[in-house]
């Protein structure tokens, strides 16, 4: 089995580079993906208080026969959830599905700067979050530079992570680059773009000239950047097939090609315009 590298925290913890994602499972499929994934090796899952399925991540990880201590669990708050006292429930919540006494990573999932709730006040309670020992680590997703600025000006803790839209079609270098010279690690979510990018011609080149599947090409190029990865399946080869990372290498060229397909075309929506909270 491949041994998935880490990458090291602005806080010294340790995360899988390539993880687990169980959006849009549903809840009724989420254990039995969850516990194929952890069996093919996956020691990362990433899941959401909005996905619905954070009770079938720790059912999965507590029938797995993994040591909870070896799986790197990550959730995210709720958008309706952004009020300091709503943020600190939340949480509680997340710890009482899970099943789990301490959290991974918790992240707050979109900034919502067009709400009534300034982002500030939610990081603040990540903050709390994290200095009660009860989360190993607290970042954001979907925050841009601007969003990040005023956390570093207002707040104390720095975020660990950024997890943001990334694939060949929005290549985000510019968050990504603000993310590295502000020691928080880039996390791709959309990585193969809905498999939107898995017909383009240089992929498919690329993927033909190694023996290599398209998907495998594109999540090694995530890895090859540095980023943080989460492919979803539920189909047992392809979440095997997504695993098999690390005996292959993109070369310079390779690499470049891909990164030149950047279109900046999202497939989810715009952090600075996005305004959804559940009801």
């Amino acid at each position: 089995m491949a041994t998935v590298p880490t990458i090291r925290l602005n806080n010294g913890v340790e995360i899988p580079q390539l993880g687990f994602g169980v959006y849009q499972i549903p809840p009724e499929e989420t254990v039995e993906a969850t516990r194929t994934a952890l069996e093919v090796g996956y020691r990362h899952i990433d899941t959401a208080e909005m996905y619905g399925n954070e009770k079938e991540v720790g059912q999965a990880v507590r029938e797995s026969g993994v040591d909870r201590s070896e799986v790197f669990v990550t959730s995210k708050l709720n958008n309706g959830f952004h009020r300091r006292d709503d943020a600190l429930r939340a949480f509680d919540q997340t710890l009482a599905d899970l099943g789990f006494d301490q959290l991974d990573l918790f992240l707050v999932h979109w900034p919502l700067p067009t709400i009534d709730v300034d982002y500030v006040e939610t990081w603040k309670a990540m903050e709390e979050i994290y200095a009660s020992g009860r989360c190993r680590a607290v970042g954001v997703s979907n925050f841009n530079p601007h969003h990040l600025r005023r956390l570093f000006g207002e707040t104390d803790v720095r975020p660990a992570v950024n997890q943001i839209e990334v694939h060949p079609y929005l290549a985000n270098d510019e968050v990504r680059a603000f993310d590295a010279d502000h020691e928080i690690v880039t996390e791709a979510w959309s990585p193969i773009a809905q498999g939107k990018v898995l017909g383009d011609p240089v992929i498919t080149r690329i993927a033909e000239k190694l023996e290599r599947t398209p998907a495998q090409v594109v999540l090694r190029w995530h890895v090859q950047r540095g980023d943080v990865v989460f492919p979803k399946s539920v189909t047992r080869s392809r979440v095997e097939e997504n695993f098999a990372l690390f005996d292959f290498e993109l070369d310079t060229g390779d690499m470049a090609a891909i990164t030149g397909l950047d279109r900046g075309e999202r497939t989810g929506p715009d952090p600075d315009t996005f305004d959804y909270v559940p009801h």
